[in-house]
């Protein structure tokens, strides 16, 4: 029994209040490092939290002899305590915070230079960690490991997706872990980062971590010892690395949404293609004397498919905050929207009205008051939520894509609350509310469970393919990329 970290008996679990498992059984042993798959994302989310100590055991035992000895030391010295003091825990709603420690960013200060003074550097966010036990991980280590040397005077808010998926998991080496949780950790990571996932995975668990994450089927890193698939039942299946093969998993079926409902959301005017959407012209964006986009070219017509690609790092965020009237050095470049060059009169309103535009990010900067059926609202008006009084028809046009995304139970619900899937399609429906002419997609279904990235995939098909609407698209997954996309930007560091 000395060799058991975790060990899971027999256990019914409740999680938000709904019943995630019954019967579940595990038993994590000393020297393995597991993946654990299933169908549902929520699922998976709702394993690791029972592992944390975060959902409730309504039957059966959960026994964390892993820290037995410690919590018997430190309630021998009559200091507080608990088991989670050697776990870390990356989640895919990490969350950074000013200098104040409040996290009441808003959205544009991502690429306003003189406002990220109020964000810390990354350097001065990981040291910040006090961790409750000591362990091999410093800052040099860490970011040695994580890619991160260059970034380290770097504000929070000036980073990458992947940039900031890196920190997260530096950020729980430096509390100096026994076990170390991750969710998801190689969403929104790009294929070079993800290949080097098994090594940075390797390096942890040298230092004598063990390892649980929550993953794909087709994703599964080097390191991995153990692959175990959840479901409602408990665990469906577990093999050993060698014994598992990615036919051994069913195939998935894909629910669908009413299309019929959706053709009539959307605009009628789909083979008008009449305009240039976007047009650059050796546009060079710079913070100091760091050049991000060096003299780029690019024209997309209306009506046009394109995927955006690139390494983490390599600009997609900046050129993305060009297209959607954030960036404030498009006014000093050669940078046309929809056949007008900015600066030339044109409101922020006048940018943002014919664009749609997601991203995985965006839920965090709506206030803490806004609903699902808020957020999906104040896309009619370009605001980071809903802030006056709406029409009776526009209350009903948000009831069709609340119906059309299953969003009826969750309508009231804060965008904070709900599940990442939930957040996607209301951001989505945010997005398409307003019936626009160009809709960007930046890694819009990351945090998906594999039957949502496919549902969402087939939405965008069927959106493009009944409009005229122009689409760039970003993801690192050629896998999540629809059909209808066949023309191809990428940048390069």
């Amino acid at each position: 029994m000395s060799d058991t970290i975790i060990s899971i008996q027999q256990a019914t679990i409740l999680f938000k209040a709904q019943q995630a498992f019954q019967n579940l059984n595990f038993h994590w042993e000393k020297g393995q490092n597991w993946a654990i798959i299933g169908d549902s994302g929520w699922e998976l989310t709702a394993f690791i939290e029972t592992l944390r100590g975060n959902t409730v055991l309504s039957d059966g035992h959960i026994d964390r002899p892993f820290s037995k000895s410690y919590v018997e030391r430190k309630t021998a010295a009559g200091e507080v305590n608990s088991f989670r003091d050697l776990i870390a825990y990356v989640s895919q709603k990490y969350v950074f915070k000013n200098r104040s420690h409040i996290q009441n960013f808003y959205f544009q200060q991502r690429f306003n230079s003189s406002e990220s003074e109020e964000t810390a550097s990354v350097r001065e966010y990981l040291l910040e960690v006090i961790p409750k036990v000591e362990g091999p991980w410093n800052l040099e280590n860490v970011a040695k490991l994580l890619r991160l040397e260059a970034l380290l005077d770097k504000s929070l808010l000036k980073l990458s997706n992947g940039e900031t998926r890196r920190l997260a998991i530096a950020l729980g080496l430096m509390q100096q872990p026994k076990i170390y949780l991750l969710d998801q950790p190689m969403t929104g990571l790009d294929v070079k980062s993800r290949e080097e996932f098994g090594e940075i995975l390797k390096a942890i668990s040298n230092a004598g971590v063990q390892v649980l994450l929550t993953t794909s089927g087709n994703e599964i890193p080097e390191g991995i010892t153990h692959i175990a698939k959840v479901s409602k039942t408990g665990i469906a299946n577990t093999w050993s690395r060698s014994e598992f093969q990615l036919e051994n998993i069913e195939p998935l079926q894909s629910p669908s949404w009413d299309w019929q409902l959706l053709d009539s959301l959307l605009p009628k005017d789909r083979n008008k293609l009449d305009v240039e959407v976007i047009k650059l012209k050796d546009v060079t964006i710079k913070y100091g004397e760091k050049v991000i986009l060096d003299r780029l070219n690019w024209k997309v017509k209306a009506g046009e498919r394109w995927l955006l690609k690139g390494n983490n790092g390599a600009g997609k965020s900046t050129l993305l905050s060009l297209l959607i009237g954030e960036n404030p050095q498009a006014y000093s470049q050669d940078f046309w929207l929809f056949g007008r060059k900015r600066g030339t009169g044109e409101s922020i309103w006048d940018v943002k009205r014919p664009t749609g535009f997601v991203a995985p990010e965006l839920s965090r900067y709506f206030p803490a008051n806004q609903t699902c059926r808020k957020v999906i609202l104040s896309g009619l008006f370009d605001t980071m939520g809903l802030f006056k009084k709406v029409s009776p028809e526009q209350e009903e046009l948000a009831n069709r894509w609340i119906k059309l995304f299953n969003l009826e139970p969750l309508q009231q619900t804060v965008i904070q609350r709900l599940s990442l899937e939930h957040q996607r399609w209301t951001l989505l429906a945010r997005a398409l509310i307003k019936q626009p002419k160009l809709l960007i997609l930046d890694e819009a279904s990351q945090g998906m469970d594999q039957i949502q990235r496919r549902l969402f995939k087939e939405t965008v098909q069927q959106v493009c393919e009944r409009s005229g609407i122009t689409l760039i698209y970003v993801s690192h997954y050629a896998e999540d990329v629809p059909e209808v996309v066949d023309k191809v930007m990428e940048l390069c560091r």
